[in-house]
């Protein structure tokens, strides 16, 4: 049995990284020019028609799946944060209005037993937190919904948040495990005429155990032929509530670039609390960039990566040399966290400001190629053609430092003009052998062997 398994594996593994791309073999030869693709370049930064910073998390639980703090408790403990938005996004629940009670799952049954609430917030304190009038806190906050955390029976935390579905959709989806499962998932969104993106994916691979996995192969082929698959997949959360499972997503992140860019594919980065406590619901978030905060502009900025992703707990991480080099727990801090407060593309240079920030780190490629010290000014201009072999970068991207956390950009994508490569799925006897172990392993009875192995 052991040698079958192994064969399997064998097979899969090499069956999915026909898929994997690396940049120095991208789509022909690279170009004699390039041009930076900037996703901030509608935002107006300063002047009468500035646009606004709306801080929120689109990623978020209740008592309503496993959560211990009520709906009503949730959305209250985010507003009083200074959240500008919110998705509740319960397990196998569909978000519905916050006053009104979403379906009521099963699974959760035990809630009442544990002393927890099923309870939502009244018509008048929903208007209220919406319009900003609720405890006069002068501006309001934006419910994103139909959002739905799927594989909500899943063991091996193959998560996937789906966002923008109709209240009947979504619920109770049990899921698969392992692939399949996300497989499963995504295709049901993107059917449903959703949008998607990955879940805390150094969960499912047990990077803390294993940090190395992050830069493997058959990992980067898997998530990047996902996201090539599903044109709803946006990307993958980056960091994660206190990213405690989830430290070197940042390095899968910089890898899934380099795999799907050549097809012209981005790969966008977010950022969500997954609060289950109102403890961490300041740990991670994502900063929107809109003109004005809607729904509708939420979820035109979720697809053109006009936002940034923000952290207040990181480990300490020499992976890939990205950093940070000292462990960041700044959540229950005062400190404003980093922020970018200008971005500006010309030519082959970007020139960024910022605000809150002691270090600047300008990455490519997966590798640092610029640290800048803050210090004593918040302004620096990237110029590539002082950069050996920046004509072979995918991407660019920031980050900054401060003492109130870590600030991401998206990527800066590097258009050399080159036709993208067209994606090809695997098919024939490969397809067929992939799908039977995926499906497999996508069973409960595979999976609950594999935990009872673990004990022995």
């Amino acid at each position: 049995m052991k040698n079958f398994k192994k064969a399997l594996c064998i097979v899969l593994s090499v069956v999915l990284c026909m898929q994997f791309t690396s940049l120095g073999f991208a789509a022909g030869e690279t170009a004699s020019d390039y041009t930076i693709v900037n996703p901030y370049k509608d935002v107006i930064w300063e002047g009468e028609n500035a646009w606004g910073a709306y801080k929120g998390s689109l990623h978020s639980h209740t008592t309503y799946s496993d959560a211990d703090y009520s709906l009503e408790v949730m959305v209250k403990e985010h507003y009083a944060r200074d959240f500008d938005f919110l998705a509740v996004s319960d397990h196998g629940v569909t978000g519905v209005d916050w006053d009104k009670a979403p379906y009521r799952h099963p699974l959760y049954f035990y809630q009442p037993i544990l002393g927890n609430e099923f309870k939502h917030l009244t018509t008048e304190e929903y208007e209220a937190i919406q319009n900003g009038t609720y405890n006069n806190r002068g501006y309001g906050m934006t419910p994103v919904l139909g959002a739905n955390e799927f594989n909500n029976l899943s063991l091996t935390k193959n998560h996937v948040n789906g966002h923008f579905l109709k209240a009947n959709e979504g619920n109770a989806y049990p899921g698969m495990e392992n692939e399949q499962g996300y497989d499963g998932a995504l295709g049901y969104i993107d059917e449903h005429g959703g949008l998607s993106y990955i879940n805390h994916p150094g969960d499912w691979l047990a990077s803390n155990d294993n940090p190395a996995i992050v830069n493997d192969d058959y990992s980067v082929s898997f998530f990047g032929n996902l996201i090539l698959k599903y044109d709803s997949c946006l990307g993958i959360e980056i960091l994660n509530e206190r990213n405690g499972t989830t430290g070197y997503d940042r390095v899968l992140w910089d890898n899934l670039l380099m795999y799907t860019l050549p097809y012209g594919k981005n790969v966008i980065a977010f950022s969500n609390n997954d609060t289950h406590w109102p403890d961490t619901i300041n740990s991670s978030y994502s900063v929107f960039m809109m003109e004005e905060n809607t729904s509708d502009n939420i979820k035109e900025t979720m697809q053109s990566g006009a936002f940034f992703a923000v952290t207040r707990r990181l480990r300490a991480n020499t992976l890939n040399e990205i950093g940070p080099a000292v462990e960041i727990d700044c959540i229950d801090s005062e400190a404003s966290h980093p922020m970018f407060t200008n971005i500006a593309v010309d030519g082959h240079s970007v020139s960024v400001s910022a605000s809150d920030a002691k270090t600047l780190q300008w990455i490519a490629n997966g590798k640092v190629i610029k640290t800048v010290d803050l210090s004593n000014g918040g302004s620096y201009t990237l110029n590539l053609d002082d950069i050996d072999g920046a004509e072979d970068f995918a991407y660019i991207r920031a980050e900054l430092f401060g003492d109130g956390g870590l600030c991401c950009s998206q990527a800066f994508v590097i258009d050399d003009g080159s036709e993208p490569l067209e994606y090809q799925p695997v098919t024939g006897l490969p397809a067929l052998l992939t799908n039977i172990f995926n499906f497999i392993k996508g069973t409960k009875l595979w999976t609950l062997f594999g935990e009872l192995a673990k004990l022995f």
